[in-house]
């Protein structure tokens, strides 16, 4: 992984909350307890996520994004940035643009490392305009370093289903083909009963797994997790050479956040609603500055 260098500044450009936490609120506090400066560009500015009865406020379109990165570019600010990190992105335009910015990005600082959650969807079902899929595939995908799809995203992007470890391995190799050094699938359901599984790939490198189980029951879901996901591993990436020590730390600071979220659940019959649901990220402090390694990865190759 990359060696530390003196300046640790992301961009990150994803969804913007007012209430909870996903997307920019969720992936800069951890960045932040990491040591990292973070300047956050919000891709959309909702109310709550998308996981509530509704949802309201603007989505940003390209020309926003372009007089943004204009403003930071005339004022010689790109330079300053070690890492690019994106996630929901709601806009096709939007997203295409993505691509000049790291071009940009790269000039002011050939070193930058752009990681990209390319946020489409999950079980099954997409939640962006289908139009993203072509541009993450054949744009977007190929210029980053580090990418964390989930396993639908991975089934999405390959254009092949991923339903036996055989075939992880070889949407991996898709990826590494595309010059992709590093491949996380952050959950898939490729695990024994009630226990998730998340993959990790590099070129010419170390092919490992966690199990991850499952708490809180099999109906709960918690949105976030993946954008705290692939803020940690881009956290823990910087300042270890050790990828499987990243990918034990960033499980095990999202697995602590999950087990206080879960342990701050309402004690009652019935489902549990959206914002009883919000991670517990600020009462997590401790176990993401200081992650407590208790899922190790398994070396497979």
């Amino acid at each position: 992984m990359a060696a530390a260098a003196a300046t640790k500044r992301v961009l990150s450009i994803q969804s913007h909350v007012v209430h909870g936490y996903v997307g920019n609120k969720v992936a800069t506090y951890p960045l932040q307890l990491l040591g990292f400066d973070v300047d956050p560009l919000n891709s959309v500015q909702f109310s709550n996520h998308t996981g509530y009865q509704t949802f309201k406020g603007p989505v940003s379109n390209e020309k926003e994004l372009v007089t943004i990165i204009e403003g930071l570019e005339e004022n010689e600010l790109l330079g300053q940035y070690s890492h690019l990190l994106t996630g929901y992105i709601g806009n096709p335009l939007f997203l295409r643009e993505i691509g000049i910015i790291v071009q940009k990005l790269r000039k002011a600082n050939p070193k930058l490392v752009y990681v990209c959650d390319p946020v489409m969807g999950d079980n099954g079902q997409l939640y962006v305009p289908k139009e993203l899929l072509p541009i993450y595939r054949d744009e977007i995908i190929p210029l980053a370093d580090i990418i964390t799809p989930n396993q639908y995203e991975v089934e999405l992007l390959t254009g092949k289903e991923v339903r036996s470890e055989a075939a992880v391995w070889d949407a991996m190799d898709w990826f590494h083909k595309r010059q992709i050094k590093t491949v996380v699938i952050s959950s898939s359901d490729l695990g024994q009963p009630g226990v998730l599984r998340a993959f990790l790939s590099q070129l010419n490198g170390p092919r490992l797994a966690i199990d991850i189980p499952k708490q809180g029951g099999k109906d709960l879901v918690f949105t976030g997790t993946g954008d705290l996901f692939a803020s940690l591993f881009l956290a823990h990436s910087h300042t270890c050479e050790d990828v499987g020590e990243v990918f034990e730390k960033t499980i095990a600071s999202l697995q602590a956040v999950i087990k206080c979220t879960v342990a701050a659940l309402p004690r009652r019959d019935g489902p549990v609603k959206a914002c009883e649901r919000e991670l517990k990220l600020v009462q997590s402090k401790a176990e993401i500055e200081k992650p407590q390694v208790l899922l190790k990865a398994q070396r497979l190759n």
